[in-house]
C-alpha cells in the first residue's frame, strides 16, 4: 500500500522551512500543492503512465534543489518511488516494480517493517532480488532490530542538566484554562488515572490531528483552543501534546511533553512523534499518553506502563497492550503491530522534554531561555558536547542517566 502519512509528514516539514521566492524550492513547493495528490489518485487508478510523468515533472525541479532542500525532498522522492514500486507490483511488472524499490532504497526509504507487511509486494516477494533488496533495508529499516542495539544507558552519568518543574495549578493562566473549558467536570470525580484519560479523549475528540497544518505562533493552549474552533482547523502532534500537557497542568497533575526521535542512520528522516508523560500520584509513576492516536499502553495485567516501560519491553519482547479505542482521528483504528512495533519502535530510539513544563511554554518570546533535556542511548554517536546551544535562546542538555531524566 502506499506510504500516505510519511508523504504528508514531509511535505509539511519541507513547507516549514521555505522562505525564499521565485526559488526552485518554492516551485518545489507549488508543484506539492497543486500536484502532489496527482501521486495517489495515479497509485488508486494503478496509472503508471499519470505516476511517471508526474515523477519526471518533480525530478526535474528536484535536480535544481539546493544541497540542503534536496535532502529533505530525497526522502519524499524515496516514498514516491515506493509508490510506483507497489503499482507495478499490483500489475505484475515484477522488473520494473524491483527496480523502482532499487531506486526508493537508494534514495533513503527504509521502512522495513512496512515491507514485509504490504499486500502490495506480494507479486515480487520471492524474487532473488527482493531477498537482496530486503536484506539490504533491513540494517537501516529494521527499527525494532536498531531499538534492542540501543538498550544500553549509563546509570553514573552525572552531567548537570536542569531540575524539572511544574507549574502550579494556581497559575493565573491554568485557573483561567480550567474555568474557560469546564476541565473539573471534563476530568470527572474519578481517580487521578480516570480523570487522566478523560482529559486525553477530550482533547483526541475536540481537535483533529493534521500534519499538513504547523501550529499557530501563539502555542498556548486557550490560544490554540480558540484559533482551531474558530478556523476549523487541526493541530500537529506537537501542538495536540502542547494542549493537553497544560490541562493536566492545571488539573494539578504533573506533565510533560515528550520528543519521541528516530537513529535515523541516513540522517533524512526528519518524523518523530510528540506524546505526553503524565505522573499518577497514585500509581507513583508516569504515564505513557499519546492524543494524536487516543493511546495508552498496558502489561499483561492490565496495569498502565510508562514510556519507559515501552521502550523496556519493546527491547526485551514482552507483552504490550494497546488501548482497543487507540485511533487517529476516529478514523483509522491502529494496531499495536503498526504503532508500538513499527511508527514507535522507530521514534523510542531517543527522547526529549523541556526542563520546565508550564503555560505557553514553547511560544517563542525574546526574552524567553528555553531548557530540554535529551536523554540518548550509549550507541548513539553524537554524545559529545554535553550541551547544545542554539540560535533563538534554546539550550539543549545531553544525559545517558533514565533515572535523572524521569525524575518527578
Amino acid at each position: 500500500m502506499k506510504m500516505k502519512t510519511t508523504l504528508l509528514l514531509v511535505l509539511l516539514i519541507s513547507i516549514q522551512q521555505i522562505i525564499a521566492q521565485n526559488t526552485p524550492t518554492q516551485k518545489m513547493e507549488e508543484f506539492i500543492n497543486q500536484k502532489g495528490d496527482g501521486f495517489n489518485k495515479s497509485y488508486d487508478n494503478r496509472d503508471t503512465k499519470s505516476f511517471n510523468s508526474l515523477l519526471k515533472e518533480y525530478l526535474v525541479i528536484y535536480e535544481k534543489l539546493p544541497a540542503a532542500d534536496k535532502k529533505q525532498y530525497t526522502y519524499f522522492l524515496g516514498n514516491i518511488y515506493y509508490n510506483l514500486t507497489c503499482i507495478y507490483s499490483l500489475l505484475d511488472n515484477k522488473s520494473s516494480a524491483l527496480t523502482y524499490l532499487r531506486k526508493a532504497i537508494d534514495a533513503g526509504y527504509n521502512d522495513y517493517g512496512h515491507v514485509q507487511n504490504d499486500t502490495d509486494l506480494d507479486n515480487i516477494r520471492n524474487e532473488k532480488e527482493f531477498a537482496e533488496l530486503n536484506n539490504k533495508l533491513k540494517q537501516t529499516g529494521d527499527y525494532l532490530s536498531i531499538l534492542k542495539r540501543a538498550v544500553k544507558y549509563n546509570l553514573s552519568d552525572n552531567r548537570p542538566i536542569p531540575k524539572f518543574s511544574y507549574q502550579a495549578s494556581d497559575n493565573p493562566d491554568l485557573v483561567a484554562l480550567r474555568k474557560g473549558f469546564n476541565l473539573d467536570s471534563i476530568a470527572g470525580k474519578g481517580t487521578d488515572v480516570l480523570q487522566i484519560l478523560n482529559l486525553l479523549h477530550w482533547i483526541h475528540d475536540l481537535i483533529p490531528h493534521n500534519g499538513m497544518n504547523g501550529n499557530p505562533e501563539v502555542k498556548n493552549a486557550m490560544s490554540m483552543l480558540e484559533i482551531c474552533k474558530k478556523e476549523n482547523r487541526g493541530l500537529n502532534c506537537r501542538g495536540l501534546a502542547l494542549v493537553l500537557n497544560e490541562c493536566y497542568l492545571a488539573m494539578g497533575i504533573k506533565s510533560r511533553i515528550v520528543t519521541c526521535l528516530p537513529k535515523d542512520s541516513l540522517k533524512i528522516d526528519q518524523d518523530c512523534h510528540v506524546i505526553n508523560s503524565v505522573y499518577s500520584e497514585s500509581l507513583k509513576k508516569w504515564l505513557w499518553i499519546d492524543p494524536t492516536f487516543n493511546a495508552y499502553v498496558m502489561n499483561e495485567k492490565g496495569e498502565l506502563l510508562s514510556i519507559e516501560e515501552v521502550r523496556e519491553r519493546l527491547i526485551s519482547d514482552k507483552t504490550l497492550i494497546l488501548n482497543p479505542d487507540a485511533n487517529w482521528n476516529n478514523q483509522n483504528t491502529q494496531t499495536k503491530e503498526n504503532y508500538l512495533y513499527n511508527y514507535m519502535a522507530k521514534n523510542l530510539y531517543m527522547l526529549e522534554c523541556p526542563a520546565n513544563s508550564e503555560y505557553n511554554m514553547e511560544t517563542f518570546r525574546e526574552e524567553k531561555n528555553i531548557s530540554y533535556i535529551k536523554l540518548l542511548p550509549l550507541d548513539y554517536e553524537n554524545q559529545k558536547p554535553d550541551k547544545v546551544e542554539a540560535e533563538g535562546k534554546l539550550t539543549v542538555y545531553k544525559t545517558n542517566n533514565p533515572n535523572l531524566f524521569w525524575e518527578h
